[in-house]
Formats: C-alpha cells, structure tokens, sequence
C-alpha cells in the first residue's frame, strides 16, 4: 500500500466562502501545491451569486511584506490588478485636508521589495473576479447561492457541512479540512464560538455614492482621502470609477437605532458637515438615493485555532478577524490570509503545524490592523486639527508624511 507523501494527499477540502480570502487560499494552493502529488479535491460554497454587486473601491498596499499586492504578485495576477487601478500607478495619493479643502498631510507608500507602487484602490467587484478566474483555473467546485448553515465533527475525524441549496433542499457534504471564510457575519462562527462577535467601533458613518457623469470634482477625482474639521466630525472621501466617488461622513456618538430616509440622511449629512467647502454639499447632493447608508463601525479581534472543537477547521478574512472601514486593510489582510495558510499547508508535514504557522502570521497582523483603525477613529475625530495631525503622526510611527501649514486648530 503506498504511503502518502502529504498529509492533503488525495483528501478533500471545503472553502465556505468564495470572496477574497477563500478565492486567494483555493488559488495560491493550485500554484504552491507540488505537481507530483495527487492534489486535494477541493469545493467551494458561497451563500451569494458569482456576480459581485458590491462596488465600493478598496486599498490594497504594498509597502510591506503583509500588503496585499505582495499576495496578488505572487498569485501571479499583479498586472491584471494594476490594469484596474482606480487611479492608475503614479496618482492615487492618500491625503488629509482641513475643512476648506487646504492639504494637511499626504502620504504615498514606497513600494515593497520590486513592486511597480506601494499602494492601489481597485474596485471590490473587479478584485473579486480576477481571483474567481484564477482559483477557477484549477479543479476545484465552485457552488453558488449555496448556504453553508451548520458544521459538526464526525466520528471518523471528519467535519461535515450542512449546506442549504435554496427551495428547501439541504445537502451534506464531508472533508478532512474546512476553510471558513464566509465574511464578518459568519455563521459557521457563530455556530463555533458563540459569542465571538462584531463589536462596536464608537463611530457611525452615513454617506452614499455620488455620479459625476463629466468628472468627479477637484481634488477628490484624482486622491483619496479625509476631511478633518477639528470639531469631531471628519468625511472620507474615495472616487470608484472616473464618474463616481463615494463619501462617508462619520462621528462618534451610540449606534444607530433606525435607518432613515435618504431625504432624511441627506439633511442630517449637510446638518452636521456644515462646515465643510464645497464640493462636500455638491457630491451630498449628488448622491444616488439608492446607496445611502448608515453604518456603525464594527470589528471582531482575531482568534488563534487551539480549541480543540476546531479540529479540522480554519478562518481566514473577515471570518477571523473583522476590521472596520478606519482599518482600511481589510482586503489586504484577506489575501494575506488565504495566501499564508496555503503555503503553511504545502511545506508542513501535519495539519497542526501548518495552522500553527498560519496563526503564528495572522494573529499579530490581524491584531496590529485593528489597533491602529481605533487609533485612527480617536484622531479623525478631534476637536482640534493640530490634534489630528500630531495622533496621526504618532499612529502611523514615522513622519515620512508631508505637513503643510498647520498653523492653529
């Protein structure tokens, strides 16, 4: 009888979720697994359609070994990710202006190791389906609109998952390894650790996004950034396309109980950013009454897999370790993830040591992630600008940042 020469060897794989991070994990393993061996069969769930709707843009940087244009090189998908590039590669700087839209601070990321930039937005949807094309190359089984609602251990060591394929109907399925990835609102979590929640951040956003159709106005056409205006509310600013930017004004203050209306949003909006220039009035008006929201910031710590009950089982994304929009790293952290684990299962000789080494990676980054979006929450929304920009200063541990003019708060 021939002994395998992986402990994955010929075995099966769930991915719950197939957006950035399980994508990412299904991909980068097809790449780094060794050709000579019988590879895992691998299937996919994913309770949403393929298509992905969602069109707000994202940062994905790569300043750092944990930026998630390293994981995207790697994967061999860089070029088609630049070509993407919501502000292509020598524009796109992340800025802070006052309330009379005068610059404060600009930052633009040196570039990791040999890669073209240190930093790019690209919109959630056009991500999404370079990583779908390329985990698709492989063998794996993609399920759409099929709801992963319940895991259980069996008694062969295996972990079976109750999927809900819509109609009524219900499917179990086994493997010897589960990757959950189903987002922020896992319910496989939820099932695993009850208890281990979203948490409230301590500041609500409202925003929407804003059409343009003969350009988006200076300077948020060409930069992405935030308003600051010393009196504890602060605006964030980031264009999705050449016609659309999206804005979201925050403060710090309970969660929401209710949705308004967006007549009702847009009043509050002007209200309480009166303070800001145009074109902060011009882009609220702007707004498509259909992408109006109310958002509490939320955000989930990250957790280790040493609970035996998680035999078999790993997190990964937003799954493990939600982040808030103030972390604005959430992507990043996601491809990190699936890329990490994969290679940690393809060079380890047991399970255990492969998730060790996986945890070992994406505790420390996940937890570093989520400390600084709170610091950036308390600096956004000083009562003074001079404030902000000394936090901001401090946050980030370097003043490699252009100041300009801070002469009073």
């Amino acid at each position: 009888m021939a002994i395998s020469n992986h402990f994955l060897e010929g075995k099966k794989i769930i991915v719950v979720g197939g957006g950035i991070s399980g994508c990412t994990f299904v991909a980068a393993l097809r790449k780094l697994w060794n050709p000579s061996l019988t590879p895992p069969e691998i299937a996919v769930f994913d309770r949403n359609p393929k298509n992905e709707t969602n069109t707000y843009s994202m940062a994905i940087h790569g300043d750092s070994v944990n930026g998630g244009l390293v994981a995207l090189q790697q994967l061999g998908v860089l070029d088609d990710a630049l070509k993407h590039s919501t502000f292509g590669l020598k524009s796109g700087e992340f800025k802070m202006w006052d309330a009379n839209w005068n610059e404060l601070m600009s930052t633009k990321a040196t570039p990791w190791g040999n890669l073209p930039t240190g930093s790019i937005r690209i919109s959630r949807r056009d991500l999404q389906r370079i990583l779908i094309n390329e985990a698709e190359k492989g063998d794996a089984m993609f399920h759409w609109e099929a709801d992963c609602t319940a895991v259980e251990h069996m008694s062969d060591g295996r972990v079976r998952v109750t999927v809900d394929q819509g109609n009524g109907v219900t499917s179990a399925h086994d493997c010897d390894l589960l990757i959950v990835a189903d987002g922020a609102r896992s319910k496989i979590r939820a099932a695993l650790r009850p208890g281990d929640d979203l948490k409230f951040a301590g500041a609500v956003q409202m925003g929407g996004k804003a059409h343009f159709p003969r350009g988006i106005p200076h300077p948020v056409g060409h930069n992405w950034g935030i308003m600051l205006s010393g009196q504890g509310i602060c605006c964030y600013f980031s264009a999705i396309d050449q016609e659309t930017v999206v804005w979201a004004l925050s403060q710090q203050k309970p969660e929401p109980e209710t949705q308004p209306s967006f007549p009702a949003l847009k009043q509050e909006a002007l209200r309480i950013g009166h303070m800001f220039a145009e074109p902060f009035r011009t882009i609220v008006q702007s707004t498509d009454p259909s992408t109006g929201f109310i958002l509490a910031a939320k955000d989930k710590q990250p957790f280790r897999h040493n609970d035996e009950h998680l035999r078999g089982i790993v997190f990964i994304g937003d799954a493990n370790h939600a982040v808030s929009p103030f972390a604005g790293n959430g992507g990043n952290l996601a491809l990190k993830d699936g890329w990490d684990l994969a290679e940690n299962l393809c060079r380890s000789t047991t399970l255990r040591d492969a998730v060790s080494a996986y945890d070992r990676l994406g505790f420390a980054r996940a937890a570093d992630a989520l400390k600084q979006s709170h610091t950036r929450i308390d600096f956004a929304h000083c009562m003074s600008i001079k404030d902000s920009l000394f936090r901001a200063g401090l946050a980030t541990g370097r003043w490699l940042m252009r100041l300009k003019g801070v002469t009073g708060a």
